[in-house]
């Protein structure tokens, strides 16, 4: 989603007092809640669903990138990654960013088991389906 686009949007959840906000345009959500001291914003990408047969696989299930961007395997240089080959995850854990219009979406798990690979190297620019870890 535009970055343009939250701004109002947060004013919105200020000007109103509504509690919640959640906006989804495409495959990108935003999601604004307002607590009694601030206002935090929160962005998600939904996973595009496979097609029979392409995401499972004798070696565990493939999870692709949900949107174009740039792949990231840590929250910010330096750091370490969100997984590495032989973690444990389970269904929602973070496993990597896809930078993307400026904003940093968290890509979750939609399948839990161990981190059996890692299929694409940081910093690398990525298409919408590329495929980015092998759960097994």
């Amino acid at each position: 989603m535009d970055p343009k686009k939250i701004k109002p949007l947060i004013e919105l959840v200020q000007e109103t007092g509504i509690a919640e906000l959640e906006v989804a345009e495409g495959e990108s959500r935003v999601r604004i809640v307002q607590t009694p001291a601030a206002v935090a914003v929160t962005s998600a990408v939904a996973a595009p669903e496979p097609s029979k047969g392409e995401a499972e696989t004798a070696a565990g299930a493939v999870i692709p990138a949900p949107l174009a961007g740039t792949f990231y395997r840590s929250p910010a240089p330096g750091e370490p990654p969100f997984v590495e080959v032989g973690d444990t995850v389970a269904v929602g854990d973070v496993l990597c960013i896809i930078e993307s219009m400026k904003m940093m979406n968290r890509v979750p798990s939609d399948k839990a088991g161990r981190v059996a690979a890692v299929l694409v190297d940081n910093g690398r620019a990525i298409e919408s389906g590329t495929p980015l870890f092998r759960i097994a």
